[in-house]
């Protein structure tokens, strides 16, 4: 296995983006930050990419930041580290932002522990599909810490704002079951399934109309940020551009020869 702290790679238009620091359960350092941006960057530039699978190596998804890494780099701080883990927040926001922004539909797989960050780093993908195993929780609290890596955004509007209130103000860890109940994630699997029930997910975003599929994730998570005009405007241009799009008149083409059949 590599030593990067993130792996990336692109097969058939399938980007694999994996958390892969097993040994202090995925929690990011530096090298893993820089990384984690660098490949939202390509996913967000590049157009041979058309899903993205998200997971991670080892027992555990991921641990939010590495607090000890976090403390060794803040040493020399003169701001006592407000400046250094200000600075580390920045770039793993830049990342969530560019993978929340692209028109590329993400499915996570998710195992074991999910805390602090991690929940941030699982829901910037789009379906989440976990292990019966998995279990989450905020904990920030524990170290005496606030939620940072888009998780005061994407929590709540995954499971609400009550229910996002009681996982980040007690020590609560919710099983796979009752994220499942929550609408923390999409689907629960037994172990040995989850791998490949994530890629067929993603398949099915690869064998069928990717673009429709990319374009209608950037319109559903744009349309609570601006008015409702806009929206109007931007899937009024969306839709006529899609139309007019090869695929679009295949497909358009085969169901209108199907419905003549059939009529």
């Amino acid at each position: 296995m590599s030593d990067d702290a993130i792996l990336f790679d692109v097969t058939d238009g399938l980007a694999r983006i994996t958390l892969n620091r097993p040994d202090r359960l995925n929690a990011v350092d530096p090298e893993a930050i820089a990384g984690w941006r660098a490949a939202a960057e390509a996913v967000s530039t590049r157009d041979d990419i058309g899903a993205v699978l998200l997971d991670a190596t080892g027992r555990a998804f991921c641990a939010g930041g590495d607090v000890r890494a976090m403390s060794e780099l803040s040493a020399n701080d003169p701001t006592g580290g407000e400046a250094t883990v200000k600075g580390l927040a920045d770039d793993i926001h830049e990342g969530h932002r560019m993978l929340r922004e692209s028109a590329v539909p993400i499915v996570a797989a998710v195992q074991g522990v999910v805390v602090g960050g991690g929940l941030g780093f699982m829901l910037v993908a789009d379906v989440i599909v976990a292990s019966d195993r998995a279990t989450f929780g905020s904990r920030y609290a524990d170290m005496g810490l606030t939620p940072d890596c888009g998780v005061s955004t994407l929590l709540p509007e995954a499971v609400g704002m009550r229910r996002a209130l009681e996982l980040t103000l007690s020590d609560r860890m919710l099983t796979a079951a009752e994220a499942y109940e929550w609408g923390l994630v999409a689907e629960v699997v037994a172990p040995d399934e989850l791998d490949a029930r994530a890629r067929a997910i993603a398949e099915v975003w690869l064998s069928g109309a990717t673009g429709a599929y990319g374009q209608a994730k950037r319109l559903l998570h744009a349309g609570g940020t601006r008015s409702f005009r806009d929206s109007l405007d931007d899937e009024a241009r969306t839709i006529g551009a899609a139309f007019a799009a090869p695929e679009a008149q295949r497909r358009v083409a085969a169901f209108a020869a199907a419905s003549a059949r059939g009529a």
